[in-house]
Order: structure tokens, then sequence, then C-alpha cells
């Protein structure tokens, strides 16, 4: 998941490893080390940053990524003296499960795009590996015990390569270096770019907030309050600023991390630290990251196909655990207009900068969200 998001961007993975790990470091020292995770690349900045990508260029995306990072600092401040409840009135479960969901369903086409199945003409070859690396990935989710259970996904890429090479679809011309120098890239500026990136700080910062949440249950401490959720929130969104200045993408508390600590029961800081080590020392290895970069778009597309419906699905869960009562009629609007609008295609334009997708999705859902709280607070509602 961790090298997905760059190959998706079109950039070395090196940087991303580097930063994967050195961001981890950073988070256990601002926690104090009493917060276990494990910091990859987030998967929320993918459909924005591929708008600003395509339009301005990544070093753009790298300054909205910067943008979104230095304002999650200050909203780290901002929980430090007033707590994180009025999360709920922006963006309620009903508005948020929705938001989250949109980040995979949006991008569902992109899967089907890098696994050429949206071709005018299907290469046999590259259905086989789809079909292999997908089939992989679903059905060890399913039947996969123990340890396994955990890196279906893994195990899914390694399948996809093998019958990628079986079927010649791997070019194995470029030669690399055993040692090398990660592609540090510095950010450029565009307020447009910022604008269009910058709503995700509402969907990483309840993201986080879950993961805190999930992580706490598993460990038997209450996370939120030691070391506190300002403490882990300014962590993130550090490292994804420090990520933008240097040219990797934005890091998040990983999910991922929080199924591995379920099932082995080990939530050793000691052992999170001793991976990003590992991180940072695989992105000097040049072969790696050519290795990775020689990963052909079926296997991609592949994993990519069942990734981002885990993501909607997410977004699913985020209502499901959060009990949303449908019997409201407040709810069902959230949900239904969030859903709409992200899906729809609308554009909508202020000067230079355009919303739409997730983006113009989650900015509706807040302002639906705080109109209904005020209608709440004058008691005009039909929920009363």
């Amino acid at each position: 998941a961790s090298v997905l998001v760059p190959f998706l961007f079109g950039i070395n993975p090196a940087i991303v490893l580097f930063m994967n790990g050195v961001g981890t470091l950073m988070f256990i020292f601002i926690t104090k080390g009493k917060a276990p995770a494990y910091l990859g690349s987030s998967f929320a900045f993918l459909a924005p940053a591929g708008i600003v990508i395509a339009k301005f260029g990544y070093e753009y995306a790298l300054g909205g990524f910067v943008a979104v990072g230095f304002v999650g600092c200050i909203l780290a401040f901002i929980i430090y003296k007033i707590g994180y409840k009025w999360i709920d009135v922006v963006l309620p479960p009903a508005a948020m499960g929705p938001v989250v969901a949109l980040i995979g369903l949006e991008l569902s086409s992109s899967a089907a795009s890098n696994a050429g199945l949206l071709d005018e003409t299907i290469d046999p070859k590259n259905l086989i590996v789809f079909l292999v690396t997908l089939g992989f990935a679903v059905f060890g989710s399913v039947l996969f015990r123990g340890f396994l259970s955990v890196i279906p996904i893994l195990i899914a890429v390694i399948a996809g390569y093998v019958a990628a090479v079986a079927c010649g679809i791997v070019d194995f011309s470029a030669a690399a270096p055993i040692f090398a120098i990660p592609n540090f890239t510095a950010p450029k500026f565009n307020m447009e770019a910022i604008m269009i990136i910058m709503p995700v700080i509402l969907v990483i910062t309840s993201e986080h907030i879950g993961h805190q949440v999930v992580t706490s249950k598993i460990v038997g401490r209450d996370l939120l309050k030691d070391p506190g959720l300002h403490r882990s929130i300014f962590g993130d969104n550090f490292s994804t600023m420090v990520s933008g200045l240097i040219g990797s993408v934005p890091t998040t508390t990983y999910g991922e991390n929080i199924g591995v600590m379920a099932v082995t029961k080990v939530y050793s800081v000691q052992v999170i630290a001793g991976a990003a080590v590992i991180s940072i020392i695989c992105s000097f290895i040049g072969k790696l990251s050519t290795l990775i970069q020689t990963i052909p778009g079926p296997v991609i597309g592949g994993i990519s196909f069942l990734l981002y419906g885990m993501i909607g699905t997410s977004g699913l869960r985020i209502l499901v655990d959060s009990k949303v009562d449908y019997g409201k009629n407040r709810n069902q609007a959230l949900t239904a207009v969030i859903f709409v609008t992200g899906l729809s295609g609308i554009k909508v334009n202020f000067g230079n900068v355009q919303l739409t997708g997730m983006v113009l999705a989650c900015v509706v859902g807040m302002i639906l969200s705080l109109i209904f709280y005020l209608f709440d607070k004058m008691k005009l509602t039909n929920d009363q």
C-alpha cells in the first residue's frame, strides 16, 4: 500500500520509503513513545492530488501537501486548547462515512484503467495477470489464517508479479545501482492547487481520530488522553508537511498496522521503530526501487481493484460502527447529497479554483452539517 501511492503519482518509491521511516520515527518521538503507529502513504490525497498533478505538476501537489500539513499542525494546537468534539459538528458520521467512501469509489475507474480493462481491445495476458492478482487478494483475505490473513495484499502482489513474468510483460531492461540516493524534490506553491487539496484535512483528521480510537481499544489504553490527540495529530501532520518539503507523499497512521497489532498482540513501539529504520535503509537500495517500478499495470490494477473498494467499504463501516440512524431525515439527506455530489461529476469554480469529486462533496457535507446544527440549536428540526 505504501508503494502503490507513489506508483500512481508516477514518482520513484525510494523517497516514500525514506519518509515513511523518518515520519514514523518523528511520530514516535512526538507522542513520547506511547502511541504504536506506523506512518504509511495516505490514500486520502489521491483524487485531489491527481487533479493538481495533471493541471500543474507534481511539485505543486507537494506545495499542497505542505499546506495541509501546516494547517494540521495548527489544528493540533486548537485541539490542545478546546478538545476534539467539534469534529462531530462539522462532519458527523452520516457525512464522514460517505466522504471517506468516495475516496475509493471515485478512483475505481483508474483501477480498471491500470489493469487495461478499459482498453478498446483487452490483452489476454493483462487479463490473466489481473485475475491472478485479484484472485489471490480476494480469496486470500477470506481463506488465509493467522499472520497470512494480515498480508493477502502482499501475497497477491507477489503472485501477480510471478504471473506477469510468466506472461512476458515485465520489463527487466532498466539498469539500477545497488545503492542510490532517494530523489529529493522541492515543492512549488500555487493557491489554486492548495485550495483543491486543502479540504482533505477534514478527512484525514477524522480518519486519524478513528485510528486512535481503534488502537486504544486494542492496546487497552486511551491514546486520546495519553499521549493526547493533539500530539498524535501534530505528529501525523508534521510528517506530512516534511514529506511535501522533500518530495514525498503525505503520510498517515496506517490502518494496516492496526490490523497487524490486533492479530499478533505485539504493541511494541520499539518493533515499529525497527520497521521504520528498515524502511529508511531500503530507500537507499536502488535495485529495490527499480524492482518496484517494474511491477506491471495489471498487477497494480488487480490490487487497486480491491483496495479502492476496501476504502469505500471503510466509509460504510463508519456508518455501521457509529450506528447512524437513517430513520432520521437529516442523516438520509446528508449521506444522499454527499454521495451524489461526489459521484455526479459536478464541478464548481471559485475564480481559478475548481472543486469536484470527494473534495466538493466534503465541502457540501460541512455546509449542510453546520446548517443542521444551527437548526437543532433553534429547535426547528422534526428530529426534535
